[in-house]
């Protein structure tokens, strides 16, 4: 109950954006009809993947509507971090797609490694390979 069952990106050119989440992460990214609305399906293109361990939930991206968040400003959303299997394969591929570490990789001792970047429109999110031997 009350769980996160839904998620945002808001992007000032949405096509970049979804080249990038797709390259990155491989998910399925979509216009939703005549609508400035992409629906984000996280399983990706792959549906036999078996997501019933992790399901995670699946989002939408936007037009922004206003000013892109300024490098150093402080963040002002909720910060999605997706579960990696590869914590250092995953951030060559988001610098590849364009995007940039802004924490670098760090443990969450007996959690896993956690590292924060930025997208090709400015927004944060984090990835973190579980890992209990962490320290």
């Amino acid at each position: 109950m009350n769980r996160v069952v839904h998620f945002e990106i808001h992007a000032e050119d949405p096509a970049r954006a979804s080249k990038f989440y797709s390259d990155v992460f491989g998910w399925d990214i979509q216009k939703w009809g005549d609508m400035p609305y992409w629906v984000v399906m996280t399983k990706g293109k792959d549906k036999s993947e078996d997501t019933s361990k992790w399901p995670g939930i699946d989002g939408g991206l936007v037009p922004r509507k206003g000013a892109a968040p300024e490098d150093g400003a402080a963040t002002n959303a909720f910060v999605c971090t997706m579960d990696v299997e590869n914590l250092d394969a995953m951030l060559t591929s988001v610098n590849t797609a364009g995007g940039t570490t802004v924490v670098p990789k760090y443990a969450i001792p007996t959690m896993g490694w956690i590292a924060y970047c930025k997208d090709t429109e400015g927004n944060i999110f984090g990835m973190m390979q579980a890992d209990p031997t962490a320290k």
